[in-house]
């Protein structure tokens, strides 16, 4: 494994009412980047299947791989027309809403302890990042009680248990394939506009894991 400073994107695929996933080709621009304040970064991309079981396998799978010293994770919010940082992560399961494979929860929690975990306080640098590209952007108490939420909490067990230092976790809106929003009506948010935010997002990240990286654990 090199030196470089090594950050994941991940996206999900399509799941029951949204056959057409941007963050899919968001992922993928993001991690074709490249800049010259990314030449000692390394970036990888990885998009998951919308299942739970899929989560618990795939997410250990692709941290030991990579080795990422911060995680950005992006997903799919069909009703919100603007762009959502997500603060913390609900120990809350649905009931009602099948997976990608038909699963539903059979428990309304995740996890025996606390009712909610937080990312931290870098989510404020990321939403302040994405705000000075002109695009909305606002902080969200609430991550749902899908995947989203889901692939959240247990991205946050893996930072405080000694996986990468730095997770985040940003919802996006419901695009056309061409990258206009689907409502009439609701405010234009085209996929560049995301490609751009997601940038200045990223750029964040690199610079906070950055910094992780470089000071003492005391």
């Amino acid at each position: 494994m090199s030196d470089k400073l090594r950050l994941l994107l991940t996206g999900f695929g399509p799941f029951p009412g949204a056959p057409y996933n941007p963050t899919q080709p968001l992922v993928a621009r993001l991690a074709q980047l490249r800049r010259p304040a990314l030449d000692d970064v390394e970036l990888s991309s990885h998009i998951f299947p919308v299942t739970y079981a899929a989560v618990d396998r795939q997410l250990p799978d692709v941290l030991a791989a990579q080795k990422p010293d911060a995680l950005l994770m992006f997903g799919l919010a069909a009703r919100t027309p603007y762009l959502r940082i997500e603060t913390r992560a609900r120990n809350a399961v649905t009931m009602l809403w099948p997976d990608a494979a038909n699963t539903r929860s059979s428990k309304r929690g995740i996890a025996g302890h606390a009712d909610a975990m937080t990312f931290g306080p870098h989510t404020a640098r990321l939403l302040r990042a994405a705000r000075l590209t002109g695009i909305d952007a606002r902080a969200s108490r609430d991550a749902g009680a899908y995947l989203c939420n889901y692939l959240s909490w247990r991205a946050i067990e893996n930072v405080r248990a000694g996986g990468p230092r730095l997770a985040a976790f940003i919802h996006i809106p419901l695009l056309a394939r061409s990258g206009a929003v689907r409502r009439k009506g609701a405010p234009r948010i085209t996929l560049e506009e995301l490609v751009d935010a997601g940038e200045a997002m990223l750029m964040e990240m690199v610079g906070l894991a950055r910094k992780a990286r470089n000071t003492p654990v005391s």
